[in-house]
């Protein structure tokens, strides 16, 4: 009988790291380690300096696609947990260390940008080049990415890619999914693949979505190819209004979507999440956002349609200037996470999301369910200071509702993921999977909505199961993320 390989110490992977891709590249910082173990689901332990581990036995600091192939061959020939990261905005657990002596494997040193290509608009980065940077640059020479997260400042394109992101102009430009033209990635055996870069082709399965997506559970992104587009913001037009109910305006958004309109940013707030962002115009009402841009005559044509549709619906309108003051302020950086880590200190007090999609026919119903459930069934229902939800993305078919609550946290740091966000987060999810909407739209999977990955999936599920069984089938990828771990 053959004894199981024993797993490596931390020493042990340590010295093997550093006889690998040289000493330079690896970090052992006890407090940089306990930092890597999280990510911004337990920002409130975090805050409070509560790290419990599992801890990594060290982070790797990548500057090229040879270093990550090297380190993951390593790790899968020893069975060692590997977590990639870039940018670090992640929200649901994807970058917590799951496993002791994880290696925390950090794509950001990959920071060139390889191509921008004018003609056939396209533009091709390492995955640790900011979108930020990537946009300056493409800007000052009339083009944009299109692709614009809140966490624009921070977010660096591996993660963009891995977990299948989305932008506030998405109804214009898409998602990263529909943006992605080519990739490279590193499997777990060390096998770099390379997807090439065609406008389209019909040869198969379109293998880029193996990647996109995969949250480091299959493989690791180190080079993407983007599209990119013209840049016209003196074009742009803003436009605001005010309705009575959530029905009112998802009538209003979907007939301008499914009538064929484009508007970069289509967006309907509940009153209560309407407050938080427009306290001196909303007037308890839920307010309707379009922004339009693009070429002038397609800009004129999309505000004309807007503005016949927002007609034969009673509605108050809201000065533009307005709206364009509160979009210029939307994103966030280093400074707004800074903010946020004081209300939680000086006020304990903690603002979170759950983002869902369904259809058209379902999205008031799925509002309005749970914002009863959490009000009649949640126990900690006092402690809220806000709840209500907005949509953002919309699509032919459907639109996403980004629901957002505010609390007092009434006891020690450890228990407020326990008392408050896993419970109102469980509740969204199987309110978005009984009406048969998707339980996440574009955060990610995580670690922490992994429970729920076969019944979002049904009897698709074998499908997804199958690319980690063959990919990764020595399981070192991110356990935990995206895949359920069995018997947990």
């Amino acid at each position: 009988m053959v004894k199981s390989q024993a797993a490596p110490s931390s020493e042990e992977i340590v010295t093997a790291l550093q006889e690998l891709v040289g000493a330079e590249q690896i970090v052992t910082d006890a407090d940089e380690l306990r930092e890597a173990s999280v990510d911004r689901f337990k920002k409130y332990t975090a805050v409070h300096g509560i790290y419990d581990g599992p801890f990594p036995a060290a982070i790797v600091n990548a500057t090229d696609t040879d270093t990550v192939s090297k380190v993951l061959a390593y790790a899968n020939d020893h069975r060692i947990n590997v977590v990639a990261r870039t940018g670090r905005t992640s929200t649901e657990g994807g970058l917590e260390t799951s496993v002791e002596n994880t290696i925390v494997l950090d794509g950001s040193g990959l920071d060139t940008i390889v191509s921008i290509d004018t003609e056939n608009m396209q533009a091709t980065v390492g995955c640790g080049v900011q979108l930020q940077t990537l946009e300056d640059t493409l800007r000052a020479q009339g083009y944009t990415t299109g692709h614009s997260p809140q966490s624009k400042p921070l977010a660096q394109y591996g993660g963009l890619v891995a977990t299948r992101s989305i932008g506030q102009f998405s109804t214009l430009y898409g998602a990263i999914e529909d943006m992605v033209v080519g990739l490279e990635a590193v499997f777990p055996d060390g096998s770099v693949s390379r997807i090439k870069n065609v406008p389209r082709r019909s040869t198969g399965p379109d293998i880029r979505h193996l990647v996109i997506g995969n949250e480091g559970a299959l493989c690791y992104v180190t080079e993407v190819t983007v599209k990119i587009f013209k840049y016209q913001p003196e074009n742009n037009e803003f436009h605001g209004i005010l309705v009575d109910d959530m029905a009112t305006g998802t009538a209003i958004i979907r007939e301008v979507v499914t009538d064929g309109f484009h508007p970069s940013v289509v967006r309907l707030y509940s009153p209560e999440d309407a407050r938080q962002h427009f306290s001196h115009f909303y007037d308890g009402k839920c307010v309707v956002i379009f922004v339009v841009e693009g070429p002038e005559g397609i800009v004129r044509a999309t505000s004309e349609e807007i503005e016949r549709v927002t007609s034969q619906h009673a509605h108050t309108a809201v000065d533009a200037k307005l709206v364009e003051d509160w979009f210029d302020q939307l994103n966030w950086g280093a400074d707004k996470i800074e903010a946020e880590k004081r209300v939680m200190l000086e006020k304990a007090e903690l603002g979170y999301t759950t983002e869902v999609s369904c259809d058209w026919s379902e999205v008031v119903e799925l509002y309005e369910s749970v914002l009863h459930r959490v009000r009649t069934e949640f126990p900690a229902a006092d402690d809220l200071t806000m709840l209500g939800a907005h949509s953002s993305h919309s699509y032919q078919t459907g639109t996403n509702l980004y629901f957002v609550y505010d609390y007092t946290i009434n006891c020690e740091p450890r228990e407020e993921i326990e008392k408050y966000h896993k419970p109102l987060n469980a509740i969204i999810v199987e309110e978005a999977l009984r009406v048969g909407g998707s339980m996440v739209h574009h955060h990610g999977i995580g670690k922490y909505r992994a429970a729920w990955t076969k019944e979002e999936h049904g009897s698709a599920y074998p499908l997804l199961a199958a690319l980690k069984s063959t990919f990764d089938p020595n399981g070192i990828m991110n356990q935990g993320t995206i895949f359920p771990v069995e018997n947990a």
